[in-house]
């Protein structure tokens, strides 16, 4: 987990990113950095998608290790999405803005459910969702509850 512009309590290995300002791709270096040097290729999904299918890892992993291309990613009704899996060879060449702008190889997933997009409490899944008065008393956070800008920058 790459962490930047709030501290986080877990109990993830985390990274942190000084150059988190820059952008989400500058986060994104800075953990295929930490990654030691036999690592042929890294999945990245995000954390705020609660609803990611381990399916779709696998299918995307599988296509990866099929066409070695240098971004493979998960396609939701055509649309790209998470998990992406970059091989070695395009980490230089992620931007500030993140490897969204980099060519992709999609692996259709429209049979699985999109991972989801999780800013607020709210957003959560209704079990995951904390309650009115743990959001009150600031606890609830175990149960995957976030902030506004508490994601990798």
């Amino acid at each position: 987990m790459v962490v930047g512009a709030h501290p986080v309590e877990t109990i993830a290995r985390t990274v942190f990113c000084a150059d988190w300002r820059r952008g989400p791709g500058a986060s994104l270096r800075c953990g295929l950095a930490a990654l030691g040097a036999d690592a042929e290729a890294a999945v990245v999904v995000l954390a705020d998608g609660p609803n990611l299918a381990p399916a779709a890892v696998t299918r995307v992993v599988a296509a990866w290790r099929e066409s070695r291309a240098r971004v493979t990613a998960a396609a939701y009704g055509g649309a790209r999405g998470h998990p992406v899996v970059l091989d070695r060879a395009a980490w230089d060449a992620i931007p500030d803005e993140g490897a969204r702008s980099l060519e992709a190889a999609l692996v259709p997933c429209d049979d699985l459910e999109p991972p989801g997009d999780v800013d607020l409490a709210a957003d959560l899944p209704e079990p995951l969702r904390p309650s009115a008065r743990e959001v009150e008393h600031g606890i609830g956070s175990e149960r995957g509850r976030t902030t506004p800008g508490s994601g990798p920058r």
